[in-house]
């Protein structure tokens, strides 16, 4: 079994790739506030496995065969908890507000930050483990 296999790794690495593709859409969003027209774009987080630490197939998700059945938890009736309030959209049709980018910059930042941290924190005690310190 390779290092790189271990879930936690796999997990870790697989956030901090998320949260760098995150970070270039928002510099794309914050290049372009002033374009007319132009919508933001946002990454949808991925849902990880926990045995396995693999991405979770977004399109897996479980049908509801009866409007009686309670829906699954995450997939809810469309609603997104964290979105507060819709963009405003100026009258040039631009979607882009930069403080609500800034904001998702500095968090977006502070995941990172955390992914990288645990997981430097897994290498050292992995390598503790083995005997090479």
């Amino acid at each position: 079994m390779a290092l790189t296999d271990l879930p936690v790794i796999g997990m870790l690495r697989t956030r901090m790739q998320w949260a760098q593709a995150r970070q270039g859409l928002i510099a794309e969003n914050v290049a372009n506030a002033d374009m007319p027209g132009f919508k933001p774009r946002d990454l949808v987080e991925p849902r990880l496995d926990r045995s396995t630490g693999a991405a979770v197939n977004a399109s897996t998700t479980l049908a509801l065969t009866s409007p009686a059945h309670i829906a699954p938890a995450g997939q809810g009736t469309g609603t997104d908890s964290k979105r507060a309030k819709g963009f405003e959209i100026r009258p040039s049709g631009n979607g882009v507000n930069l403080e609500d980018e800034m904001m998702k910059a500095g968090e977006n930042q502070s995941d990172y930050q955390l992914a990288a941290s645990l997981y430097q924190h897994s290498l050292t005690t992995l390598k503790i483990a083995v005997g090479k310190s």
